[in-house]
This record gives C-alpha cells, sequence and structure tokens, in this order.
C-alpha cells in the first residue's frame, strides 16, 4: 500500500491499493459517497419507516446503514449497482431489526394517502375502503405485500424494488400484478351489488 498526501482537508489520509489489487479501479472518497451512498438517504427512508413501524426507529435505522455502508465503502466502491446496494442493504437491515424485536406486520402504520373532501361521507368512505384494502394486504403472499407496498405506497421504481429484493425486474412486475389483481378481485367482490 502506498500512502498518499492530504486530498482536500476533510481528507487527512487515503490509503491507494496496489495496482493489481482487488479495489485498483477505484476508491470511494467522501464526496463520492455523499454523492452516490447518503443522498440516497432520503429515498430509502419511506421504506424503512413503513417496515419498522414508525419514524423515530426510521431515523436511527437510516443512521445506522449510512453508517455500515461507510463502513463497507471500500466493497461498494465497484459495486455495479450502488443503488440496488443501497436499497438491500436497508431492506436487509430493517428485516434483522424486525426479527430481532419479533415484531409482526402491523397495518396500522400503513401510510395510504387520504384524500381530502368537502363532505365527511367520503372521507369515512375512505377510512373504510383504506382498513379494506391493509386487511387484503395481510392475505397476500409476503413478496407479493412487499411489492405492492414499495410501488404503491412508498413509490419505489421497479428498478429499486428489484434491487431491494434482490429480483428480477420482470419478477417484481409479476408479483405487482398478482398482488393488484387479488386485491381488485377482492375489492370488487366487496363492493358489487348485484
Amino acid at each position: 500500500m502506498t500512502w498518499v498526501g492530504p486530498f482536500t482537508p476533510s481528507h487527512a489520509w487515503t490509503v491507494m491499493p496496489e495496482p493489481n489489487s482487488r479495489y485498483s479501479k477505484y476508491r470511494m472518497k467522501t464526496e463520492d459517497f455523499i454523492d452516490r451512498v447518503f443522498s440516497l438517504s432520503e429515498r430509502i427512508y419511506p421504506m424503512v419507516a413503513r417496515m419498522l413501524g414508525s419514524h423515530r426507529s426510521a431515523e436511527d435505522a437510516v443512521q445506522e446503514i449510512m453508517i455500515k455502508l461507510w463502513d463497507s465503502r471500500k466493497k461498494i466502491a465497484n459495486h455495479p449497482n450502488i443503488k440496488g446496494f443501497v436499497f438491500l442493504t436497508a431492506r436487509n437491515y430493517c428485516l434483522d431489526l424486525l426479527k430481532k424485536k419479533s415484531l409482526e406486520f402491523d397495518s396500522s402504520d400503513l401510510h395510504l394517502t387520504v384524500l381530502k373532501s368537502d363532505t365527511g361521507q367520503n372521507e369515512v368512505e375512505w377510512k373504510e375502503l383504506s382498513a379494506i384494502i391493509e386487511r387484503l394486504l395481510k392475505q397476500l403472499p409476503s413478496q407479493q405485500r412487499e411489492v405492492m407496498m414499495m410501488r404503491d405506497i412508498d413509490g419505489f421504481e421497479f428498478s429499486e424494488i428489484a434491487a431491494a429484493m434482490d429480483l428480477k425486474v420482470e419478477h417484481v412486475r409479476v408479483l405487482l400484478s398478482r398482488a393488484r389483481k387479488h386485491v381488485g378481485k377482492k375489492l370488487r367482490n366487496i363492493y358489487s351489488y348485484d
């Protein structure tokens, strides 16, 4: 290893790998980490908050995830899909926390957007519909539920969901299609007046 002098005031010293080493292509600097990894913290926050069930836990978890990623920045510097790696790391971290705490899926913390209306009747109908959808989501297989929530509630792109769940984009699309079909069919059965 060769010691190289300071690059900026925030980089006192850094170690550059030997030319034939595993990390010889690229060494992630602080600025690169901020631009490529830390900037995704706002993007993973909704998923983490939904999975953990509280905003306070989510803030702590995102901070821990970023620390974990910072510690492994040498390994991820040359990763072909850093964004996907960040989402996968966040999801796995949350799953590990949930396993440790033996928490169950709690639909009461789903953040379904409540549409404001002038009449109280629509709001009551929306609350009823939200409760039905939450109940239907619980009935879905876990992968379908997770994909539907990540896409329709958290607003993730298919590629982000695929990376977070370690699936192919096509499989994510199939899971989402099946989940929506199931929920739609059940809603039609509930609201059919025939």
